[in-house]
């Protein structure tokens, strides 16, 4: 195979997380965004060491297994990868894909380990209680939009009024925003000249309790671009903020705004983050629960983006940390977000101590545990790496939620030093948790069972827990 060459071929399989196996009379090739069961037409562009990696060019025949999809966006947005398919043909698919990166690594173990498939989530659509939506244009010089980035494109955005992962509420926000700022003829930031002012829209909202929390986040450049008049920035951000209020004061929305918010973010970078936080509306934090919990979650608080799957996954978690052993038992929860492991953990342990190097989740958490009634909860600002040198308890026992790299390749030894029982793993990316696992194995540790837990339907996404056992 050479590089530019186009083949026509079908795909057998998807290995995680969209890597489309696809078979030609000349050999194999990985075509990202294909599904099992496609005749396509791809063009290569890379090959090394006999592999190929191949371009999605058209999807010839449709495979056997779609069976249409309810979004307008669908293969334009690069949000979802699977939405042409039964949701139950998705898991299938994801239990396979995490299945087959265990083998990979467990196949040296002798123990024997019992593999527990996939969970699903109990609401496929409108499930995700977070999104980011970017300003920008469909192409150059085309009107406003607001949304995705399309599929393969680091500039060019999709308006997504039609999204079907998120509710009725969301889609209205998003419309309500993009139309006022239309009407206004503001400008958007552009990624590569760094100017413009429209950047990104944040919109969070509870499932449990309904509460919405929106963040506008512009520079602090003129709206209407450098060489115009100069008008009211206040007069703007006054009437964005009177667009949305007129919905919920029609009656429009199913939840109620607990805050709106305007972000002012000058950072090259394309990342939602904040020099200013101005409260134009309400506060800048909203309310969840979960498990009978109670979370507090700020405008950048870390917190699982489906609540409901969530509650699949924290009991599960729950599960495998079984019974401590032991009343005064000290756990370690690392990476521990807004501190939600280690307050369901609480009440069995003596102790728990998370660490998370955020320090506006670790507020958070320590604020949702006094808000809990629970008072064994300590809650550590900082790098796992750095911060275990610092801590003089010893764990009984650890958990493990790193974020989608996995666990600092330096942090890991200093967390099989203290030896513990065992270790509940929780891995939103199993390429890093089966990394992971080789040396956690090496250091003497068996898997005892593990499953997947699918807290992002439609995405190439999925969650994985294991139960690892010190031999």
């Amino acid at each position: 195979m050479k590089k530019g060459q186009v083949y026509e071929a079908l795909v057998e399989r998807v290995d995680f997380p969209n890597k489309g196996i696809a078979h030609t009379d000349e050999g194999t090739v990985v075509v990202k965004n294909s599904l099992p069961g496609q005749k396509i037409k791809l063009s290569v562009n890379k090959t090394r060491k006999g592999k190929a990696e191949g371009r999605l060019i058209e999807v010839i025949e449709k495979s056997p297994l779609e069976t249409g999809f309810p979004c307008s966006h669908f293969g334009v947005c690069g949000g979802c990868t699977y939405l042409s398919l039964p949701y139950e043909q998705q898991l299938k698919i994801k239990e396979a894909q995490v299945k087959k990166l265990l083998d990979s690594v467990l196949h040296k173990q002798s123990a024997p380990w019992l593999w527990e498939g996939i969970k699903g989530s109990p609401v496929c659509y409108e499930y995700r209680n977070k999104m980011e939506f970017s300003f920008g244009d469909d192409r150059i010089d085309g009107p406003l939009t607001l949304g995705m980035h399309k599929r393969g494109s680091f500039y060019d955005v999709v308006t997504v009024d039609d999204c079907r992962i998120v509710d009725a509420d969301y889609r209205l926000i998003v419309k309500t925003v993009l139309d006022f700022f239309t009407k206004e003829q503001v400008t958007f930031y552009h990624r590569l000249r760094h100017e413009g002012f429209l950047r990104h829209l944040l919109v969070r909202k509870a499932s449990k309790t309904g509460e919405i929390l929106v963040a506008l986040v512009t520079s602090s450049q003129n709206p209407w671009g450098k060489d115009a008049e100069k008008g009211s920035v206040q007069v703007l951000i006054d009437g964005f903020l009177d667009a949305l209020l007129s919905k919920a004061c029609a009656g429009a929305l199913q939840g109620k705004f607990a805050g709106i918010l305007h972000i002012v973010n000058d950072s090259q970078a394309d990342v939602v983050q904040s020099d200013e936080t101005r409260v134009l509306y309400g506060q800048e934090f909203f309310y969840e629960e979960l498990l009978g919990l109670r979370f507090k979650i700020s405008t950048f608080s870390f917190f699982q983006t489906n609540s409901h799957s969530a509650e699949v996954l924290y009991e599960t978690a729950r599960e495998y940390v079984g019974d401590i052993g032991k009343k005064d038992a000290t756990v370690f929860d690392l990476y521990s977000g807004t501190g939600t492991i280690a307050q369901l953990i609480a009440p069995a342990a003596g102790k728990v101590i998370g660490v998370e190097i955020v320090e506006e989740a670790v507020e958070a958490a320590g604020r949702n545990a006094q808000e809990n009634g629970l008072t064994n909860c300590e809650f550590i600002a900082g790098d796992v790496l750095k911060v275990l040198d610092q801590v003089a308890d010893k764990p009984d026992m650890i958990i493990l939620d790193p974020p989608r790299d996995g666990i600092h390749p330096k942090a890991l030894p200093k967390i099989l030093q203290y030896a513990v029982d065992r270790i509940v793993y929780i891995s939103c990316k199993p390429t890093s948790l089966v990394r992971d696992l080789e040396v956690i194995l090496d250091s003497g540790y068996v898997v005892e069972k593990a499953v997947a837990v699918d807290q992002f339907p439609w995405t190439a996404n999925v969650e994985t827990v294991v139960l690892l056992r010190r031999e």
